[in-house]
Protein backbone atom coordinates (compact mmCIF):
# COMPACT_ATOMS: atom_id res chain seq x y z
CA UNK A 1 0.00 0.00 0.00
CA UNK A 2 2.99 2.53 0.77
CA UNK A 3 4.14 1.75 -2.58
CA UNK A 4 0.67 2.83 -4.06
CA UNK A 5 0.45 5.98 -1.85
CA UNK A 6 4.13 7.22 -3.10
CA UNK A 7 3.46 6.75 -6.90
CA UNK A 8 0.09 8.88 -7.13
CA UNK A 9 2.03 11.76 -4.86
CA UNK A 10 4.88 11.82 -7.30
CA UNK A 11 2.29 11.94 -10.75
CA UNK A 12 0.31 14.78 -8.41
CA UNK A 13 4.02 16.46 -8.87
CA UNK A 14 4.04 16.25 -12.48
CA UNK A 15 0.66 17.33 -12.86
CA UNK A 16 1.53 20.35 -11.04
CA UNK A 17 4.98 21.21 -12.67
CA UNK A 18 2.59 20.93 -16.15
CA UNK A 19 0.33 23.11 -15.29
CA UNK A 20 2.75 25.76 -13.88
CA UNK A 21 4.41 25.65 -16.85
CA UNK A 22 1.46 25.99 -19.33
CA UNK A 23 0.27 28.87 -17.39
CA UNK A 24 3.67 30.22 -17.64
CA UNK A 25 3.87 29.96 -21.31
CA UNK A 26 0.29 31.13 -21.86
CA UNK A 27 1.36 34.95 -20.01
CA UNK A 28 4.73 34.75 -21.96
CA UNK A 29 2.44 34.43 -25.28
CA UNK A 30 0.14 37.08 -24.13
CA UNK A 31 2.58 39.38 -23.25
CA UNK A 32 4.57 39.30 -26.25
CA UNK A 33 1.43 39.57 -28.41
CA UNK A 34 0.71 42.56 -26.43
CA UNK A 35 4.00 43.94 -27.16
CA UNK A 36 3.92 43.60 -30.38
CA UNK A 37 0.10 45.12 -30.77
CA UNK A 38 2.00 48.32 -28.63
CA UNK A 39 4.51 48.25 -31.26
CA UNK A 40 2.14 48.46 -33.97
CA UNK A 41 0.10 51.19 -32.32
CA UNK A 42 3.41 53.28 -32.04
CA UNK A 43 4.59 53.12 -36.00
CA UNK A 44 0.84 54.15 -36.28
CA UNK A 45 1.10 57.31 -34.64
CA UNK A 46 4.58 58.17 -36.30
CA UNK A 47 3.13 56.97 -39.62
CA UNK A 48 0.29 59.78 -38.66
CA UNK A 49 2.56 62.34 -37.95
CA UNK A 50 4.46 61.46 -41.74
CA UNK A 51 1.21 62.17 -43.21
CA UNK A 52 0.52 65.22 -42.03
CA UNK A 53 3.73 66.14 -43.10
CA UNK A 54 3.07 64.94 -46.30
CA UNK A 55 0.15 66.82 -47.00
CA UNK A 56 1.17 70.09 -46.15
CA UNK A 57 4.23 69.40 -48.02
CA UNK A 58 1.80 68.87 -50.96
CA UNK A 59 -0.16 71.55 -49.93
CA UNK A 60 3.00 73.80 -50.08
CA UNK A 61 3.83 72.35 -53.63
CA UNK A 62 0.25 73.08 -55.03
CA UNK A 63 0.76 76.89 -53.77
CA UNK A 64 4.00 76.93 -55.05
CA UNK A 65 2.62 76.07 -58.42
CA UNK A 66 -0.12 78.38 -58.69
CA UNK A 67 1.95 81.07 -57.62
CA UNK A 68 4.38 80.33 -60.50
CA UNK A 69 1.08 80.20 -62.77
CA UNK A 70 -0.23 83.46 -61.71
CA UNK A 71 2.38 85.25 -59.43
CA UNK A 72 6.04 85.39 -60.79
CA UNK A 73 5.02 86.69 -64.17
CA UNK A 74 8.19 84.76 -64.97
CA UNK A 75 10.13 87.26 -62.86
CA UNK A 76 12.03 84.20 -60.81
CA UNK A 77 13.50 87.92 -58.88
CA UNK A 78 9.84 88.40 -57.33
CA UNK A 79 9.78 84.74 -56.23
CA UNK A 80 12.62 84.26 -54.91
CA UNK A 81 11.77 87.52 -52.63
CA UNK A 82 9.13 85.42 -50.90
CA UNK A 83 10.93 81.90 -50.19
CA UNK A 84 10.39 80.18 -53.94
CA UNK A 85 12.83 79.36 -55.88
CA UNK A 86 13.27 77.74 -58.86
CA UNK A 87 12.78 73.68 -57.51
CA UNK A 88 10.16 74.87 -55.18
CA UNK A 89 10.05 76.19 -51.47
CA UNK A 90 12.41 74.37 -49.02
CA UNK A 91 10.78 73.02 -46.28
CA UNK A 92 12.11 72.60 -42.58
CA UNK A 93 10.45 69.43 -41.45
CA UNK A 94 12.48 67.26 -43.53
CA UNK A 95 9.66 66.40 -45.75
CA UNK A 96 10.25 66.96 -49.57
CA UNK A 97 7.54 67.78 -52.37
CA UNK A 98 7.82 67.43 -56.64
CA UNK A 99 5.45 69.97 -58.37
CA UNK A 100 5.03 69.38 -62.03
CA UNK A 101 2.56 71.60 -64.51
CA UNK A 102 1.45 69.85 -67.97
CA UNK A 103 -0.82 70.88 -70.60
CA UNK A 104 -3.76 70.06 -72.02
CA UNK A 105 -1.79 66.81 -73.56
CA UNK A 106 -0.02 66.11 -70.35
CA UNK A 107 3.01 67.26 -71.51
CA UNK A 108 5.15 68.75 -68.91
CA UNK A 109 5.65 72.29 -69.43
CA UNK A 110 7.36 75.52 -67.31
CA UNK A 111 4.78 76.52 -64.14
CA UNK A 112 5.28 79.74 -65.26
CA UNK A 113 3.90 79.51 -68.91
CA UNK A 114 0.29 80.51 -67.25
CA UNK A 115 -2.86 80.05 -68.17
CA UNK A 116 -2.17 79.71 -72.41
CA UNK A 117 0.04 76.45 -71.29
CA UNK A 118 -0.38 75.28 -68.27
CA UNK A 119 -3.85 73.18 -67.92
CA UNK A 120 -2.66 71.24 -64.57
CA UNK A 121 -0.57 71.31 -61.68
CA UNK A 122 0.45 68.41 -59.76
CA UNK A 123 2.20 68.43 -56.25
CA UNK A 124 3.61 65.19 -54.49
CA UNK A 125 4.37 65.33 -50.50
CA UNK A 126 6.83 62.71 -48.67
CA UNK A 127 7.86 62.51 -45.65
CA UNK A 128 9.14 58.65 -44.21
CA UNK A 129 7.30 56.17 -45.48
CA UNK A 130 4.20 58.26 -46.50
CA UNK A 131 3.26 60.20 -49.59
CA UNK A 132 0.38 62.61 -50.29
CA UNK A 133 -0.81 64.76 -53.62
CA UNK A 134 -2.82 67.03 -54.86
CA UNK A 135 -3.83 67.80 -58.28
CA UNK A 136 -5.32 70.83 -59.81
CA UNK A 137 -6.90 70.76 -63.44
CA UNK A 138 -7.74 74.44 -64.99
Amino acid sequence: MKKSSKSRNSTAGQVMITTILALGGVLMGATAIAGLLMVYQIRQASDLANSTKAIFAADTGVDWGLYQYGGCNGDMANCEAYGYGQNGPALANKASLEVFCYDEFENKVDCTEGPAVVRSIRSQGSSGKSSRAFLIEF
